[in-house]
């Protein structure tokens, strides 16, 4: 094993001398999505998206679950309000359901779709939180599907249009905004695997188009947010790919983690939309990765040359969110070897592996990479949630991931990487897309048959974590 490097040395100083708080002005926040929430699938005029079209599809949603009711936030949004009060939250990222505005993905406004969000806003400003605001969280309007979707170069203008209508009518009050939420998965399961919506296998050349027209729409979309909010704050969140080194300690591992993290990965197998490059690439840095041109030629080839200029805007933060990583070794035949999964290995409901070492690796390649403050917006646990026969939820196995992953996040703290804020995901049990209901990532229960919300124990625990401003996760 090789020997720590100056820097590395420098980094653990830093991490016994810094007191285990989070930066002054840290948001701690939860984080939810439309239509996962929302319910009112049909009302006061909202059109129907790829999701309400998906969901009726036999034998594609576990169950048949549907998003048509959810947790019905649409109607007891003051209620979750107070609930996130109570909790102590600084701040509430929740997306725009893009047909509740613009039914027919373009064209008349619904206006009550724009008046439900204008109260939303209001009412978290009036409990002291901050709004965060995720312009599309994969729920496109199904008129515009129905046109070509993320394959239509048009929906690129469609975007900007619907940025537009949104900011005007709320750049007012919210500061805080989110183009796209995971557009590795809305593309990659939407349009490659076919396990999301709206379904389609496509292979990897279509599925790069659809890729670069989600970037083009940022690119369009950045411009007039800050035009319409003077004082925004603007960036994205990405899923994440990330490497972890199995010997933290040897240069050579930690250079393949990186090289996983921040490098595509071309193989003839291989989820190519996974990446994490497809995105921070082009919209920081203005370029696509090289590997593109070379086994894609005829995608860059057709692009117009003002097409990475237009995607390549100021931002002013880097999102991610992290759920599990990869544990990698150096190899000598190619950048990184991923070791096989260990012999129970501890998971989540979900299957995932628990990886809270990755939530340090993932702070640390993408601020080397990018130099921008990062806020995790998504990071969770699903777990078997029940209100016990005391009326209370017991989710310790949720406290104790969260302990473990947060220690880490203060790890990147103490080694100097800028961290603005953590986002749990999420603040309500809610519709986990192709698994419906099962799935239980909440800070609060919801009982889908009567709508009763109850605070889990995490929800009281992460009021202390919050409350000290992260001194209460102290080993």
């Amino acid at each position: 094993m090789g020997k720590p490097s100056h820097h590395d040395s420098g980094r653990q100083m830093n991490q016994m001398t810094t007191p285990f708080r989070f930066p002054d002005r840290f948001v701690w926040g939860a984080a939810t999505a439309a239509a996962q929430i929302e319910g009112g699938a049909t009302a006061d005029g909202r059109g129907p998206s790829i999701w309400d079209d998906f969901c009726r599809q036999p034998g594609r949603i576990l169950s048949g679950d549907t998003t048509a009711t959810a947790c019905d936030f649409y109607h007891r949004w003051p209620e979750d309000i107070a609930l996130m009060k109570q909790i102590g939250l600084h701040a509430f990222r929740f997306s725009v359901s893009w047909s509740r505005i613009l039914p027919e993905g373009t064209g008349s406004i619904n206006q009550a779709g724009l008046d439900f969000y204008s109260r939303l806003v209001d009412g978290l400003l009036e409990a002291g939180i901050r709004p965060y605001l995720t312009l599309y969280h994969w729920d496109l309007p199904q008129a515009l599907q129905v046109r070509g979707g993320w394959l239509n170069r048009e929906i690129a203008c469609h975007f900007a249009d619907y940025t537009d209508r949104v900011t005007s009518h709320l750049g007012d009050r919210v500061k805080d905004w989110i183009t796209f939420n995971e557009p590795q998965i809305f593309i990659g399961l939407g349009y490659s695997e076919g396990s999301h919506a709206p379904g389609l296998k496509l292979p990897h050349l279509e599925t790069m188009r659809a890729v670069h027209h989600v970037n083009l729409a940022h690119g369009r979309a950045v411009p007039i947010i800050r035009q319409r909010v003077k004082d925004s704050q603007i960036g994205f969140a990405i899923a994440t790919k990330i490497g972890i080194p199995a010997q933290p300690d040897d240069p050579a591992c930690v250079e393949a983690a990186r090289r996983l993290t921040l490098e595509p990965e071309w193989q003839p197998d291989h989820d190519l939309w996974l990446d994490n490059v497809w995105w921070p690439e082009p919209m920081i840095h203005g370029r696509y990765p090289d590997v593109l041109g070379q086994n894609l030629p005829a995608f860059l080839d057709a692009l117009p040359a003002s097409d990475l200029v237009e995607i390549q805007q100021p931002l002013d933060f880097f999102g991610f969110n992290y759920y599990f990583g990869r544990i990698v070794e150096s190899a000598v035949d190619r950048p990184w070897k991923v070791l096989p999964e260990r012999p129970g290995e501890p998971r989540t409901l979900t299957g995932w592996p628990l990886h809270p070492e990755g939530m340090y690796w993932a702070s640390r390649f993408f601020h080397e990479r990018y130099r921008l403050p990062l806020y995790v917006f998504e990071n969770g646990l699903s777990s078997m949630d029940w209100v016990a026969l005391d009326g209370r939820v017991h989710d310790a196995q949720r406290i104790d991931f969260l302990t473990r992953y947060l220690r880490q996040l203060h790890r990147a703290h103490a080694e100097g990487i800028p961290l603005a804020g953590y986002f749990h995901w999420s603040l309500l049990d809610n519709f986990e897309w192709s698994r419906g209901y099962r799935e239980r990532f909440g800070l609060i229960h919801v009982d889908y048959a009567t709508q009763v919300r109850t605070l889990k124990d995490s929800a009281r625990w992460l009021s202390e974590v919050i409350r000290s401003n992260g001194t209460f996760l102290q080993p």
